[in-house]
């Protein structure tokens, strides 16, 4: 008697190496529809202060994309990251200010340098867990916006950077919410595919054996320090670029933009979209830039609301927002069945 073959093109035969591929192509696709549909923001919205959150949203991407994947990813919760997101604005802001440097210089300047501070702060902080690792983040902050406020003659102090240029192309300045648009949604763009690579590389998931067992992954070979001071590193270069952006297409910046209540709310945020999920910063984004503005009679109470908006979200659904459609279609399904 003969024995048919099985066909191992079935997918549910199919070994994870062929099915990578698929899904790669799949979340690229998906990532590329997504930014094709906010390439259209200047051609449809009412007004120029639309196109200005659109472009807020997209650094403030970058800037939870990145703490998402050193917290969501990683395991490491960083009550400091404004500071990064602040020194990458100040760096390449008094760049251009105080010694002339076009911002294209500036740019990846700021990466560099919030990158090395990152490594400097990370090597003892790195070795601290839990909690003691987020007050060493927390004290990094704090020290970093007494620094924004006492150099006046740097950084302008609490009086904030004046007269930053916007980037340009040769005499062509993009000094309008819409020539500035291109600019922040391809560099936010770039970041996100960055990320999607790296979460699918032999380190990404170096960092994520680290997060799920830090013993197990050093039995295995893997140097979860080296591993978790490389990330830190990255991220904190990452929320550089987006403070390198921010400086130069608001043509200012101040210090309470950086405090340790913003380092805390992107924290919220993270959390609020979906922690250790790809799709989670851009939700976290749009609620981080649009609520604000929807609390503007209720400054005070903003990261009051924030925390009650949190609480609510991980009652509901400890996976954060992008978890609410599949918790409700297993409920629904739940019930069919």
């Amino acid at each position: 008697m003969s024995v048919m073959p099985l066909k191992t093109t079935s997918p549910a035969l199919r070994s994870p190496a062929a099915a990578a591929p698929a899904q790669r192509l799949s979340d690229h696709a998906r990532l590329l529809i997504v930014w094709l549909v906010l390439l259209a923001v200047p051609f449809v919205s009412p007004n120029s202060y639309v196109v200005s959150l659109a472009n807020l949203m997209l650094i403030n991407v970058i800037l939870i994309a990145s703490l998402n994947l050193l917290m969501g990813y990683g395991g490491q919760i960083s009550l400091g990251h404004a500071a990064f997101y602040g020194l990458g604005a100040y760096v390449s802001g008094v760049l251009g200010v105080k010694l002339g440097w076009s911002p294209w210089i500036g740019l990846p300047v700021a990466a560099l340098v919030t990158g090395l501070s990152a490594l400097i702060i990370g090597i003892p902080a790195l070795r601290l867990r839990g909690l003691y690792l987020s007050m060493a983040t927390l004290g990094w902050n704090a020290i970093l916006v007494v620094m924004f406020n006492r150099l006046i003659d740097l950084t302008g102090g609490p009086n904030g950077l004046l007269g930053v240029k916007p980037f340009a192309f040769g005499t062509f300045a993009l000094d309008t919410d819409a020539r500035q648009f291109p600019l922040v949604w391809l560099v936010s763009l770039l970041v996100m595919v960055a990320i999607l690579h790296l979460l699918r590389s032999r380190i990404g998931r170096a960092l994520r054996a680290v997060a799920t067992n830090e013993l197990g992954a050093d039995a295995v070979g893997i140097n979860s320090f080296r591993t978790k001071l490389l990330f830190f590193v990255l991220t904190a270069g990452m929320a550089g670029i987006a403070g390198s952006l921010y400086v130069h297409i608001n043509q200012y910046a101040s210090p309470e933009t950086f405090s340790v209540s913003s380092s805390i709310l992107l924290v919220v945020m993270v959390a609020l979209g979906g922690s250790g999920t790809y799709w989670g910063p851009i939700v976290g984004a749009l609620i981080y830039t649009a609520v604000p503005q929807l609390l503007l009679d209720y400054e005070d109470a903003e990261l009051m609301l924030f925390g009650l908006g949190m609480l609510l979200v991980l009652i509901l659904s400890p996976s954060g927002l992008t978890g609410v459609p599949g918790a409700l279609i297993k409920r629904f399904s739940g019930r069919a069945s």
